[in-house]
């Protein structure tokens, strides 16, 4: 499958809450299986969040808590496998190193495992289970 260059930049949820909505309802309510309830909290207003843009399209997007925690990382069906996940999590890693946050962790799905691997994340602890998907904390030291 041909890579995509995404334009990955850097919004706030209020003024871009429709797209990241509709990307994290269709990757993980509808695909995943995440309950509502699971999915939606009231802080998203309170952190940092991140689009990849193909033309006018929202294809990806993410989020970084000011505690470090990169999550909601997601990318549509359509444009997986197309390199567009990997510029977003760079740019993610990036944009915390310039807010100085030194330590960067996530929770990833045990499948993904691999993929954040290829960014320096290493893998800490046991297996665990986050809305009846296993996952597995993962750290990156800046």
């Amino acid at each position: 499958m041909n890579r995509l260059v995404a334009e990955i930049k850097a919004c706030n949820w209020d003024e871009h809450c429709a797209d990241l909505t509709n990307i994290r309802r269709k990757v993980f309510v509808e695909e995943q299986k995440v309950d509502e309830r699971d999915e939606w909290d009231s802080s998203d207003p309170d952190h940092y969040h991140f689009l990849a843009l193909v033309g006018s399209d929202a294809v990806g997007c993410g989020r970084l808590v000011r505690d470090g925690q990169i999550g909601r990382m997601a990318v549509l069906a359509k444009y997986r496998n197309r390199g567009i996940g990997g510029q977003l999590l760079r740019f993610m890693i990036g944009f915390a190193k310039d807010k100085e946050i030194n330590q960067i962790f996530l929770h990833a799905q045990k499948h993904a495992t691999t993929f954040y691997s290829r960014f320096g994340f290493k893998i800490e602890g046991e297996i665990f289970y986050e809305a009846g998907i296993p996952h597995q904390f993962m750290k990156l030291t800046c």
